[in-house]
């Protein structure tokens, strides 16, 4: 299943999966490698998580990420 999201439901995403696996915001740091702090502002929708940081916290719940070309572009 394809879902296009923004940012923001990206965040919502992630954190909607924490706590369906009951996974506390620290455990989920220890297991991502992502300061805590850091979580909690993502999880609040203050701060703007790289790629990367994204990519270590979806690794950790299970979620995968997918970019994809639109095929409409106006330059």
């Amino acid at each position: 299943m394809n879902i296009i999201m923004d940012f923001i439901s990206i965040i919502d995403a992630i954190k909607a999966r924490r706590e369906s696996l009951k996974v506390t915001q620290k455990a989920l740091s220890d297991l991502s490698g992502v300061a805590l702090g850091a979580l909690k502002k993502f999880e609040s929708g203050k701060g703007n998580p790289t790629l990367s940081t994204l990519k270590k916290l979806c690794d950790a719940l299970g979620i995968e990420i997918t970019l994809s070309v639109k095929k409409n572009i106006n330059p």
